[in-house]
């Protein structure tokens, strides 16, 4: 008797082949030497690629292939394809943006986390990628001084999101949930408060979460947000029949690196009700050096905090630790448990189940990169490499100020400096033709091949952002940029 079902009697088919073990022994380690020739050989390459849009698409098949094609094929158009349209991050004149590391122990681990194959949506999916998350999270409560009431243990913890804008999404989602429990004001007439100098991502946050409006509060002649002035908005909104819900601090500006008096915020944002967020992206990652910490004083006193390892810590993209005083809020917010997701251990609550943490259900195995990055540098190899940076950038920052050329536009409490051609003076024409000039030299500096900066504007006027922070940046690659200033200045 035909026990095939009606639709497949014509014909079984039968799974794909795959790789052998030994052919995936053989290949693994082509790719793995493909990448240690990259790494060896990526500061002769030009930083930035010179693709014209369109010109990888170009060498492209306008199909998909039939028939599988060799993998020798697959490793040459890494070479022929990927490679000139790449930006390289990872160059040692690598200043643009911030740095986004990797390291040998983090590619390992995530070659592992692919063939691993795990999807965390709940403890019982896999518990090693919940308890090493969970556990490895808690390390860095203490190797960065955070509160002690952020660890798993405690009434709140932490998870690995993709990025600190996923993070501040969440945050956002949060803050709402909560705002609705204390009055019954539609989500619209809710209001985001942050720094005019915040990241982008409040205002995306503020849109996906139906904020109904994000105040951009003016700052100080550091570009710190001034605490009276949020103050002063939050009084004028509740006035207008308005509900403040949410403000976010921040730690190290994408502009400039300013730093936000969290603790005089948190004075505001708490008798007011306010879920106050402090996004560390990029400098939460210099907390783990005693001597940064002062810049987050008042950090117990928030409800929610990012950092993203990803950035300065040598874990690569995609890594973001989000931390939440009280879970509470976060899980109410995000927990919807379908007849499919319900399993013994989440049902006693004694486990943590991350797709409450988060808007996605499933997650990747993201702490096995950190957790490898941890145990083969240490601490002290990691607090070594930032105080570098920072050392680099003093220096940097006291060439421009002995040059006067050049002028320095902002406090660099990290390893970013940003700075300008210097005008003639006051005037408006002196100021539009720094302006040109900065803009010239930024141009100047891309085009070198050997660094890679971002121009920006601050107050309307062009800068420089040098962002030194490149796991394989030193001394020597400053030189060079020096000297390309140089060249492209006339010195």
């Amino acid at each position: 008797m035909d026990s095939t079902a009606p639709g497949l009697r014509s014909e079984l088919t039968s799974p794909p082949p795959h790789m052998t073990p030994e052919e995936f022994r053989q290949h693994g380690r082509e790719v793995i030497d493909w990448i240690a020739d990259y790494w060896e050989r990526i500061e002769s390459m030009p930083v930035a690629s010179t693709v014209a849009p369109g010109d990888i698409r170009a060498m492209l098949p306008d199909a998909a292939p039939e028939e599988a094609e060799p993998f020798e094929n697959l490793l040459a158009d890494l070479d022929r394809v990927v490679m000139p349209g790449v930006t390289h991050w990872q160059h040692p004149g690598w200043f643009a943006y911030f740095p986004a590391n990797n390291s040998p122990p983090s590619v390992l681990a995530d070659t592992v986390s692919a063939g691993l194959g795990l999807i965390g949506l709940l403890w019982s999916a896999s518990p090693a990628l919940t308890e090493i998350e969970s556990h490895v999270l808690d390390w860095l409560v203490d190797l960065l001084d955070l509160p002690q009431q952020w660890k798993s243990t405690s009434a709140g913890g932490g998870v690995l999101q993709g990025s600190a804008s996923d993070s501040t999404h969440v945050a956002m989602v949060a803050a709402r949930y909560r705002a609705r429990q204390r009055g019954s004001q539609p989500v619209e007439r809710m209001v985001a408060y942050t720094s005019a100098q915040a990241h982008s991502s409040i205002e995306k946050g503020a849109n996906v979460a139906g904020f109904g409006a994000v105040r951009l509060i003016e700052t100080d002649e550091r570009f710190a947000m001034r605490p009276a002035a949020l103050r002063a908005a939050i009084d004028a909104d509740v006035t207008a029949g308005l509900l403040p819900a949410f403000v976010c601090s921040t730690v190290g500006t994408t502009g400039t690196t300013a730093v936000d008096p969290v603790d005089e915020i948190a004075q505001v944002a708490s008798p007011a009700g306010l879920w106050h967020h402090v996004d560390a992206a990029y400098a939460g990652t210099a907390m783990i050096c005693e001597e940064f910490r002062h810049h987050q004083r008042g950090i117990e006193l928030v409800d929610s905090y990012v950092f993203n390892p990803h950035k300065w810590m040598m874990v690569n993209f995609d890594c973001s630790a989000f931390y939440v005083a009280d879970r509470g809020p976060l899980t109410d917010a995000l927990s919807i448990t379908a007849p499919y997701l319900r399993n013994a251990a989440s049902d006693t609550g004694s486990v943590i189940d991350y797709r409450d943490w988060q808007v996605p259900l499933g997650r990747r195995f993201r702490a096995l990169k950190l957790w490898w990055v941890l145990r083969s540098y240490g601490a002290a190899a990691l607090r070594e490499m930032i105080r570098h940076h920072v050392a680099l950038t003093t220096e940097f920052a006291a060439r421009l100020t002995d040059d006067d050329r050049f002028e320095i536009v902002a406090p660099h409490p990290f390893s970013l400096v940003c700075f300008r051609c210097r005008p003639a003076d006051d005037s408006e024409g002196a100021q539009a033709a720094a302006d040109r000039s900065t803009d010239a030299l930024a141009a100047a500096i891309n085009a070198s091949g050997t660094s890679y900066l971002t121009p920006s504007k601050l107050n309307g006027r062009s800068i420089i952002r040098v962002a030194i922070g490149q796991a394989r940046t030193d001394r020597r690659h400053l030189e060079t940029l020096w000297d390309t200033i140089a060249a492209a200045t006339g010195a």
